[in-house]
């Protein structure tokens, strides 16, 4: 069941006394948030998921944060209760996307490539948002001789610098400018 649902927020605390929660969002769709229907909580340290209704959402301006009701939660207690729980929704409810728009889940682990030697350069491992996109990419070669992990660098998503992604090759194709991996480093 896990591999049919995506991860889209945190609750992160009780929102008044009626049971609501603050949700910090894993997902830059509001709609996951302010649309009624089914969605799938998974608490800390517990496996299984619940599925429970979200009556409604709304978007809190300034706090980067939504408010939710769920059906099955009714007090502070319950919402307190909570805490740290994690909120999926279904893979297949995932919003259509514009051109050059792509999920966060489908750009994790695609190998990066140098569009102009072909060389293979890391992967993909989690994407920041931070004014403009950032990949963050577990490079190929490890930091030293002396250290088996590898560097992890933040290359920014966008056009000139990945014009090539390509879901069927599973990789992007950068063009870097001279120096960013040492920026990085």
């Amino acid at each position: 069941m896990t591999e049919e649902l995506i991860e889209i927020g945190t609750i992160i605390s009780p929102h008044g006394i009626k049971g609501e929660v603050k949700v910090y969002p894993d997902s830059d769709f509001p709609e996951r948030f302010e649309t009624p229907g089914k969605r799938w909580l998974k608490r800390p340290n517990v496996e299984e998921l619940e599925l429970v209704t979200l009556k409604k959402g709304y978007y809190l301006p300034g706090k980067q944060r939504y408010v939710l009701t769920l059906k099955e939660v009714r007090d502070r207690n319950q919402a307190e209760a909570l805490k740290k729980s994690k909120l999926f929704a279904q893979k297949r409810d995932r919003p259509q996307l514009a051109e050059n728009e792509y999920h966060v889940a489908d750009l994790i682990d695609l190998k990066v490539i140098d569009q102009e030697t072909g060389k293979f350069l890391g992967t993909v491992v989690d994407l920041y948002s931070a004014g403009n996109d950032l990949l963050v990419v577990r490079l190929d070669e490890p930091f030293s001789e002396a250290s088996s992990s590898s560097k992890q660098v933040l290359i920014p998503f966008v056009k000139e610098i990945v014009p090539v992604v390509d879901f069927k090759q599973k990789e992007l194709k950068v063009s870097l400018p001279p120096g960013l991996l040492d920026l990085n480093g």
